[in-house]
């Protein structure tokens, strides 16, 4: 089965990537932007023009989440990619919203508004979508084909070009062809 390849081929590459980066001050670049848009959003988009979801599963207090936002989802040449074959949703993974997804509501019965930005429940969502064999891992990025089904959630902190195949794989629907190891073997890089 493709999914879990494409989430175990990348899990044991991007652990040490993730825990070894800690620098969480990093501001921003000014330039284009991610067209973030709700989960209710991004599910009514998809009936009207399909196109796969990217969901940027995060926490408030995750280092690695918030090097994502400021030095790969800042990247201009991914910025314009995603924007072109992706709806984007950030979600927080400890949130207190409830949300709907595929008609089902998912909450989190854990939250504590008094956590402030600390660690919190973890939302019913984030067990339904971004786990890896029963793993939760922040960031985790979730693609969803345009049915909604999950494709691959890929756990902890990627750059620019080390995220650039995964999401060529799946905005080009490469990953409904073959499997990601087979992509990988003729994947140029352009960025």
């Amino acid at each position: 089965m493709r999914l879990p390849s494409l989430a175990l081929l990348l899990a044991p590459a991007l652990i040490p990537g993730g825990l070894m980066a800690q620098n969480t001050t990093t501001a921003p670049a000014a330039g284009p932007a991610i067209n973030w848009v709700s989960l209710e959003q991004a599910q009514a988009a998809t009936k009207k023009v399909p196109k796969p979801i990217l969901v940027d599963v995060y926490t408030n207090w995750c280092g690695p989440c918030k090097m994502l936002a400021s030095r790969t989802f800042t990247d201009p040449k991914l910025v314009e990619y995603v924007n072109t074959h992706f709806y984007a949703v950030k979600f927080n993974a400890e949130g207190g919203d409830p949300v709907t997804f595929k008609g089902q509501s998912f909450k989190n019965p854990q939250y504590n508004p008094a956590a402030g930005g600390g660690r919190n429940g973890t939302h019913e969502l984030t067990y339904a979508i971004a786990n890896v064999e029963g793993r939760i891992a922040y960031p985790t990025v979730v693609y969803l084909n345009e049915n909604l089904d999950v494709i691959a959630p890929v756990q902890g902190y990627l750059t620019p070009q080390q995220i650039e195949p995964i999401l060529k794989y799946i905005g080009e629907g490469a990953y409904k062809k073959q499997d990601y190891a087979s992509y990988q073997t003729s994947f140029s890089p352009g960025w």
